[in-house]
């Protein structure tokens, strides 16, 4: 991963693909599966099939591109997961790579232009609703006005993943983090602060699912769920945000056997700071309006009860959509976390969305020693 202007996405993609395949002790020539997570930011190119040429994959028995928007990452790799369960392939690779970062350009324009020019969304644009920052400022707009919202409370969520990525030597943003800082970063979009928005990186990510033996812990997806509300912006449906549990959680939790008090890390996909407020809620593990209070008095932070985006999160780690919370679950159930270990963690849940707040996955994940 690079903050600069870098390598294309393909360059990025099978860097990453040769990387995976090393660390999971298998070879390319053992890759039967490759599943393409495509980005829909536009920056240096995207990924497409011609990914399986270019790295020198021949005997592939499943090639597919996905692209569900930041949910695409769980999607694929449950699905890698039942490929290799119900043996119709034996090792599946799943890949995305973003190069949101330009000579000459900034990522910000990428994901401005990320919104497409149809129909409502012209007129959203034409009234200056560029990018992602301003919508989810209306979301927090509207969070606020069912149930308040200050301006510490989105600051506890930024200082948390910050204390949590000062043990990642991967986040782009460890440096310490205080209040002062925080309140002096300026406004981007009424109430959004440059620090309650994510950070673009240029870079890959590949994950490999094998029915080979490893020397690393097992880690296994027990479950999946999902919700697609398909927001139509216009009343009387709640146009912004999920002001009740989503099914998705229960879902990926039933399918796994568990209840949320066997989760022991919980991975958030966190491009604002008030999409983890917003996702806490929706999936459960802090009642409508209560999650400020929940990050308020610990809970996610180091030496919490659910330790919450142990890598800094997309906030302080690294933003590469929804393979971000999905990489920092396995780093953490393979116990590989280094300064930010959560002890004994055996169980993870991932909650991964996309557009704004429109799409959501999830999944269970666990060590089996």
């Amino acid at each position: 991963m690079t903050t600069t202007p870098g390598p294309d996405v393909v360059s990025l993609a099978v860097a990453a693909l040769r990387g995976a395949v090393a660390d999971a002790g298998v070879a390319l020539s053992d890759l039967d599966g490759l599943l393409i997570n495509r980005s829909g930011v536009p920056g240096d190119g995207s990924l497409s099939l011609d990914l399986a040429r270019t790295a020198g994959l021949d005997g592939l028995g499943v090639l597919k591109e996905v692209e569900c928007r930041g949910t695409t990452a769980a999607l694929i790799l449950a699905e890698a997961f039942a490929l290799v369960e119900s043996g119709a392939a034996r090792t599946v690779a799943a890949v995305f790579a973003d190069a949101p970062i330009r000579q000459g350009g900034s990522a910000g324009a990428g994901f401005a232009q990320y919104v497409g020019s149809g129909h409502a969304r012209a007129v959203e644009r034409s009234a200056g609703l560029l990018g992602a920052v301003p919508a989810y400022a209306l979301i927090a707009a509207r969070y606020a006005a069912l149930h308040g919202l200050s301006t510490e409370a989105l600051a506890t969520v930024a200082l948390t993943t910050r204390r949590w990525a000062s043990g990642n030597p991967l986040a782009v943003a460890r440096e310490p983090l205080t209040m002062e800082a925080y309140t002096a970063s300026p406004m981007v979009a009424t109430p959004l602060r440059r620090l309650d928005c994510a950070r673009p990186v240029n870079g890959a990510v590949a994950l490999v699912v094998t029915a080979k033996g490893s020397d690393h812990p097992t880690v296994r997806v027990l479950g999946q769920g999902g919700a697609h509300p398909v927001r139509r912006r216009m009343g009387p449906a709640e146009s912004w945000f999920d002001d009740h549990v989503l099914p998705a959680a229960d879902t990926a939790l039933r399918q796994a056997g568990m209840t949320r008090e066997n989760i022991d890390v919980l991975q958030l996909y966190d491009p604002f700071t008030i999409v983890t407020l917003c996702l806490l809620e929706a999936h459960g593990f802090a009642s409508p309006g209560e999650a400020a209070a929940w990050m308020r008095d610990g809970h996610g932070a180091p030496g919490g009860t659910l330790p919450l985006n142990t890598g800094g999160g997309q906030l302080s780690g690294w933003y590469l959509q929804g393979m971000t919370p999905v990489v920092e679950a396995i780093i953490q159930l393979r116990g590989a976390g280094g300064g930010r270990q959560v002890p004994d963690a055996q169980t993870a849940f991932v909650a991964t969305t996309g557009g704004r707040l429109d799409n959501h996955s999830t999944l269970v994940l666990r060590r089996e020693d």
